[in-house]
């Protein structure tokens, strides 16, 4: 029997509200009355407290992405970070996201970065990765014709199916699935051709990437003008895919989540434009000022999807805190700057100079290559520390189930993303200094 799709998803908005509102209240009276509160249930969570006189529940299995997100960060002077553990008894196995793989999974591809604060991730379920790879490359060929036949082998090599199922372990359907992996291509094309390997340049790219952002966020114009824009769709590759992207993510998302994803999207080209702006002007910037570069040019728009993908909203108002929005930009910074370390030899290689944390460190602080990346590794590993911490500290403080999960799949996608750069020996290579 085919899997079935997903269906459109509503907003949770006053759900959540009610919940949180409950578990406000449920807190003062319990502190009135001297008793501990219960947390609204939450999928993988422990479940809110029983009466006293009822049977013990089995105990729950959390994954272990949310034990350690819940459980904050490690190391010395970090005791206080942490807003809840696992008390008494170990805690039990967690219970796969996933149906398991029929073969035990081998050993990770490829050699992690030494020092590189990371944590390993269990082997994507193979029988997943297959059909979002089937699925993604007839999507690409046929409907989007994305590429000519001689850039094949870099498409497959770039193993997108292997990547996205290993970055939402917790999508209910492939087509799920999807909706992140034909937008992750579609970026990924508009880089390329526009921006670096495949006729990228910086002369011209604010027009190209304007237009192609209307792919995204579509044009409202005159009906004589109207035609004209909508055939220009249909002109490049990048803008096609795009389009076609958006098209199926607009059907599963909500219009909060559709109108979140075009602005991490912007974001993006901003980051595109700044970066584009120094290579014109050959000014290497200062430390501070490619990281503020990064914040913009990063992944963010890839996990800022999750509970769409997840097949869930996040709330729009809870989206939009403060608190929220330094996790995300967190996760986003530190998870680029491990393709700034991944890539670095690869960049190396390629024509030009390209801009990357270890460069830029060496640049302006006057070190030599080798310290300039291993200061780059301590700086993701900051990042990884920062965003563990303020996602512990958000989770303790909104365990509205919605925050929960989302938390939790951002952590996964951070996880996610290092395990494919690490597993990806098609596109990157160490540098040799260790």
């Amino acid at each position: 029997m085919p899997e079935p799709g997903p269906s459109p998803l509503q907003s949770s908005l006053p759900g959540a509200a009610a919940r949180f509102g409950a578990h406000v209240l449920g807190t003062a009276q319990s502190r009135a009355s001297g008793s501990l509160p219960g947390l609204p249930a939450v999928p993988g969570l422990p479940a809110p407290s029983a009466p006293a006189d009822a049977p013990a529940p089995a105990p729950p299995a959390p994954s272990p992405a949310l034990r350690r997100l819940l459980g904050g960060p490690s190391g010395l002077g970090t005791e206080g970070l942490h807003p809840a553990r696992w008390e008494g008894a170990t805690a039990p196995a967690p219970a796969p996201a996933l149906p398991p793989a029929p073969e035990p999974a081998a050993p990770a591809a490829g050699n992690p970065i030494p020092g590189l604060y990371y944590h390993p991730v269990a082997e994507p379920d193979p029988a997943r990765v297959e059909e979002v790879s089937r699925r993604i490359k007839a999507w690409a060929l046929e409907e989007v014709e994305l590429y000519p036949e001689e850039w094949e082998d870099q498409f497959d090599g770039f193993h997108v199916g292997r990547y996205m199922v290993a970055c939402h372990p917790d999508a209910p359907t492939v087509e799920h699935l999807m909706l992140a992996t034909r937008l992750m291509v579609a970026e990924n094309a508009v880089d390329d051709v526009y921006c670096e390997d495949h006729g990228g340049s910086p002369v011209g790219l604010g027009g190209r990437l304007l237009l192609a952002h209307t792919a995204l966020d579509p044009l409202h114009t005159t009906k004589e003008y109207e035609p004209a824009w909508v055939a220009s769709l249909q002109s490049d590759a990048p803008r096609r895919a795009y389009r076609s992207a958006m098209e199926y993510f607009v059907q599963q998302a909500t219009p909060s989540q559709a109108d979140r994803f075009r602005h991490d999207m912007a974001r993006l080209h901003l980051g595109y434009l700044a970066e584009a702006a120094w290579s014109q002007t050959e000014y290497v910037p200062e430390v501070w000022e490619y990281l503020s570069m990064r914040q913009f040019n990063n992944f963010r728009p890839c996990p800022t999807i999750t509970d769409t993908v997840g097949g869930y909203e996040l709330p729009a108002d809870l989206h939009a805190q403060a608190a929220m929005q330094r996790v995300i930009a967190l996760a986003g910074n530190a998870t680029t700057i491990v393709n700034d370390l991944y890539s670095y030899t690869k960049e190396l290689a390629s024509p030009g100079r390209h801009l990357n944390l270890p460069v830029v460190i060496a640049d302006r602080e006057g070190t030599s290559d080798q310290e300039g990346y291993l200061k780059a590794v301590e700086v993701h590993n900051d990042l990884m520390h920062a965003f563990e911490a303020e996602a512990a500290a958000l989770a303790a403080a909104c365990p509205v189930p919605s925050v929960l999960r989302f938390l939790r799949g951002v952590a996964v996608w951070v996880d996610g993303n290092h395990y494919w750069h690490q597993t990806n020996t098609y596109r990157y290579s160490l540098p040799d200094f260790w």
